[in-house]
């Protein structure tokens, strides 16, 4: 019998607005969403960014004379948040039912969810109504001290430092704990003690990663977010397995997030920065948190092979060095055959001759592990690579 598991997939990891500048392609322009696939066949959608639409253009029809009700978490109202709504297509469809979860906004009171919801999508500021949705919508308020179960999995929510509120969920399945907590300031004790306690024990923590140290520090100071280094802190003191950078800032392209993963990772084993398109599994044979890039980010390969050089560390922690063969190389990553099993998270350079306009040249990259696979040929992983240089 085959091992239940948990998928979570990243729709949406920028922060704050949408980007589309080529600067931020690798990790992705799209605002705040991801969806949990739940071992017990539960859809729950966590926030409602610009990445809504793209989860709803990819919308599977449901099973022959079935309505599954999709669940859906929204940790606050800010645009960013919200914004994917009025364009994402299953909500058009009857035969479509979603519930709706988030808290009562003290600016306007009852119902807020639903009224936040129609009026981003009243005259003047869209051509479309909510009433032209056909699909069934429930909406309930849940508090920052709430606990509820949706099918067999238990959600509880916390409140976090944020300007005019925002929850934290943490999502507990028999694969593993989801926990999301984007959008939050370090600073006030009370809330701060109330995220450690979501965290605890974590197998999956994203947290809000939006600005630097020295920006926190200074410049954005009570703007709400946090920091990679407050992440590594949190991860730690709660006992969290994987830590995942989330809410990228508009303004850093991906090589500013590429800085921040690496300092991340040289104070935690385990992080990740959320990337679009990126899927995490829970649940797996050996209890390994297993990321990868599905087709839709890597479709710009190459099909050729390259002969290249490649440093790393095992899985034992020795360091080691191969010459191999890489291939499926896109801008994001490469599939790489290795006899030498590395260790997942771990970096690895490397080194190969592409051609170029004037003959062979040289090409050195950065990339970590994200996934290790059955190789193709005996005695050798199939070792998945995102690349940081």
């Amino acid at each position: 019998m085959s091992q239940a598991v948990a998928k979570l997939s990243f729709w949406g990891v920028r922060g704050s607005t949408p980007t589309v500048d080529p600067g931020t392609w690798r990790y992705g322009g799209n605002t705040p969403c991801l969806e949990l696939l739940t071992p017990d066949g539960i859809k729950i959608i966590l926030d409602c960014g610009t990445g809504l639409r793209m989860l709803g253009s990819r919308w599977g029809a449901p099973d022959a004379g079935k309505t599954p009700e999709t669940h859906i978490l929204v940790t606050h109202y800010h645009w960013d948040h919200i914004q994917g709504i009025p364009f994402f297509a299953p909500l058009y469809d009857e035969k479509n039912h979603f519930h709706f979860y988030s808290f009562r906004s003290k600016y306007l009171g009852r119902d807020s969810l639903k009224q936040v919801f129609e009026t981003q999508m009243a005259l003047p500021y869209f051509p479309v109504n909510m009433s032209s949705m056909n699909a069934k919508r429930k909406f309930q308020e849940v508090d920052g001290g709430d606990s509820f179960h949706i099918g067999k999995n238990k959600v509880t929510a916390r409140w976090l430092n944020h300007p005019q509120g925002c929850l934290g969920f943490r999502i507990e399945t028999t694969a593993g704990t989801v926990v999301y907590a984007t959008d939050n300031e370090p600073g006030d004790a009370k809330m701060e003690k109330s995220l450690r306690e979501l965290a605890t024990g974590a197998d999956i923590f994203i947290n809000d990663a939006q600005f630097t140290p020295e920006q926190l520090a200074t410049t954005k100071k009570g703007w709400g977010h946090s920091s990679w280094k407050e992440g590594v802190h949190v991860a730690r003191e709660a006992g969290a397995t994987t830590l995942v950078l989330f809410h990228h800032d508009p303004d850093s392209a991906d090589r500013a997030v590429d800085s921040i993963l690496r300092q991340a990772r040289e104070e935690f084993d385990s992080v990740f920065a959320a990337s679009e398109g990126m899927v995490i599994t829970l649940g797996a044979a050996g209890d390994q948190v297993q990321a990868h890039m599905p087709g839709t980010r890597t479709a710009l390969r190459r099909e050729a092979q390259f002969r290249a050089r490649i440093c790393g560390v095992t899985e034992g922690g020795k360091p080691f060095e191969e010459e191999t063969v890489v291939r499926d190389l896109s801008l994001q990553g490469a599939l790489i055959s290795l006899q030498h099993l590395p260790r997942l998270q771990s970096e690895l350079q490397v080194t190969m001759e592409t051609p170029g306009p004037n003959g062979l040249q040289t090409m050195r990259l950065r990339g970590y592990v994200v996934r290790i696979d059955a190789g193709t040929e005996k005695g050798h992983s199939a070792v998945g690579v995102v690349f940081t240089d």
